[in-house]
């Protein structure tokens, strides 16, 4: 089993084993990093973008070291190897977690009961639900579906693809550092820079791919490229606009709009102004159409190691 195969069948195996067992029940390793990380950052944290450069670098850095030693050890056992990476690929991709979530907001919507809803979304997104109707959260949840389609699938399997367990465990270090530190608030403004803007550019490849593949795998090819061609440029986010707009007209939708995040009111612009107003219905839609994108790209990304190494040997 050559090298490049390694990837292939890990991560495939990986994929399948989040499809069939959801997240880790028990130790998840995001979590265990999570911990690490808070308590870098009770040591290093000064109101100062040189520190919290300097706790990036630690926490990614370290993440991305033990990774490549892993891979280093077991690479004379491809069995080995193909679990390492089957092990990793399930510890960093959400894919069932997030339809999981998604579903269960719908299921509670579907039957009416608007306070179970309510009480669910914040496991999904950090809207404040008491204000939103049905509608106003079905559409926060497609939206949190489209945009951790890339952070939470998308994005590992490309990072996957390009550097292996490295690339698997190092994108979600920073998407996760990003969660904890890279907001805008008062503490982090400062400290988290580094954190947020390195999220930025590992996230860049996965979001163009996601909006790729959901105008592909959508029901409607030339609305979702029509939708990121024109909108996507127009969102606070370079990586969500293109998710979110692709989605957005992949689905016949409008996303985007006023919306609420602890308290804070932003007015964002609309996606796909053509689109009817989410329903419902539109959470099962935007999940099945999740669900594409993310087995595309584990094929892309299998298929793009496969050529480069093949190159390269």
């Amino acid at each position: 089993m050559r090298a490049d195969r390694v990837f292939a069948y890990g991560a495939a195996a990986g994929l399948l084993g989040d499809h069939l067992l959801g997240d880790p029940r028990r130790g998840h390793p995001v979590a265990a990093f999570g911990r690490a990380a808070s308590a870098v950052e009770q040591v290093l944290w000064r109101d100062h973008r040189g520190w919290g450069a300097l706790h990036t670098t630690v926490c990614v850095g370290g993440t991305v070291a033990l990774a490549a030693v892993a891979t280093s050890v077991l690479r004379p056992s491809r069995t080995a190897s193909a679990a390492l990476t089957a092990a990793a690929t399930w510890a960093v991709v959400g894919g069932s977690s997030l339809a999981r979530e998604a579903g269960v907001i719908g299921r509670a919507l579907e039957a009416g009961d608007i306070d179970a809803a309510r009480a669910r979304l914040p496991h999904l997104c950090g809207r404040d639900p008491q204000s939103l109707d049905a509608d106003g959260i079905a559409r926060a949840v497609v939206e949190s579906v489209a945009e951790n389609t890339s952070d939470a699938v998308v994005g590992a399997l490309v990072w996957g693809g390009i550097a292996g367990v490295p690339g698997l465990l190092g994108f979600r270090a920073v998407n996760t550092l990003d969660a904890m530190v890279g907001h805008k608030s008062a503490k982090y403004r400062r400290y988290g820079w580094a954190s947020a803007r390195l999220d930025d550019i590992a996230g860049w490849p996965g979001a163009r791919l996601t909006a790729v593949l959901a105008t592909v795998a959508g029901g409607d090819p030339r609305g979702a490229a029509r939708a990121w061609r024109t909108d996507a440029r127009r969102h606070p986010s370079p990586n969500a606009g293109p998710v979110e707009a692709s989605f957005a007209g992949a689905l016949g939708v409008r996303l985007g709009g006023t919306l609420s995040y602890g308290g804070r009111v932003e007015h964002r612009p609309v996606l796909n102004g053509d689109g009817r107003a989410v329903a419902v219905p539109d959470i099962a839609r935007a999940v099945r159409l999740s669900r594409r994108v993310g087995l595309l790209a584990l094929g892309v990304s299998v298929a793009g190691r496969l050529l480069v190494k093949g190159r390269t040997s």
